[in-house]
């Protein structure tokens, strides 16, 4: 069975991880939303060299694809800061959101600015593995028609997926078939992304809910992990993640 784990606080992800039963830990490096560097903590750093799968997820301000200099340039030094750190930590993969260009622009130019990162950069000290999204008409991971764009702009290089359900569902990609239809373009799913949904099908909204509390089928967010085969990150609200880990234990 998959590895299963929860993404955690940064303050000290190796207890958050084990107080919930976890065998993976995903947490950020700083604060989400803002452009400072990674830091690694004192507690951080016990999680190096333990028994735990360490996924450090990047902040969300990053957006590679944009044509915007005075966002493309400092997300591309933020990405190797935080590849750098994970590195650091021993972590499995950095997690990175796929991001977008602005109303007007020409999408296919930030699939060129997503290669531009790959070609210029000269090591990859841990995978890189981009998520799909919600939301957002000029995202560049949201639809499968998208990704398969970007993949395809991305042959020749190592490139890792992260599925979320619950980006998925909101984006409107059926569940049923998502396995197989993101394996035939990427040719990989890296991790998991295990969330139920607070909206509804196609809502474009990103907000999760803990497993059978929203509106995906608990059966269908099953069916994803057992067929995608790759280690599984719960990131639903955590007053109800043990449960969420134990749901997932028992039916899996």
């Amino acid at each position: 069975m998959s590895r299963i784990g929860a993404h955690v606080d940064s303050d000290d992800p190796l207890s958050h991880a084990r107080a919930c039963g976890a065998e993976v830990a995903q947490f950020f490096l700083g604060d989400p939303q803002s452009w400072k560097g990674p830091v690694i903590g004192e507690r951080t750093r016990d999680i190096a060299g333990s028994e735990m799968d360490v996924y450090v997820h990047a902040p969300y301000v990053i957006n590679v694809a944009t044509l915007n200099n005075r966002v493309r340039i400092p997300s591309r030094k933020l990405l190797d800061a935080h590849l750098a750190a994970a590195a650091e930590l021993g972590a499995k993969g950095l997690v990175v959101h796929g991001g977008h260009v602005g109303a007007g622009d020409d999408p296919a130019k930030g699939v060129e600015n997503w290669r531009k990162v790959f070609e210029r950069m000269e090591e990859r000290p841990v995978p890189v593995l981009i998520e799909n999204t919600a939301g957002g008409g000029n995202a560049m991971a949201r639809t499968l028609e998208r990704i398969a764009r970007l993949w395809e702009a991305l042959d020749g290089f190592d490139v890792g997926f992260c599925l979320d359900t619950c980006h998925a569902h909101a984006a409107g990609v059926e569940l049923p078939d998502v396995v197989d239809r993101i394996t035939a373009i990427t040719g990989r799913i890296d991790l998991v992304h295990c969330n139920d949904s607070r909206d509804a099908f196609g809502s474009g909204a990103d907000r999760h809910a803990n497993l059978g509390a929203g509106t995906i089928d608990p059966g269908l967010i099953l069916e994803v992990c057992r067929r995608a085969g790759a280690p599984i990150v719960l990131e639903t609200p955590s007053g109800g993640q043990a449960e969420d880990l134990a749901f997932l234990r028992k039916n899996l």
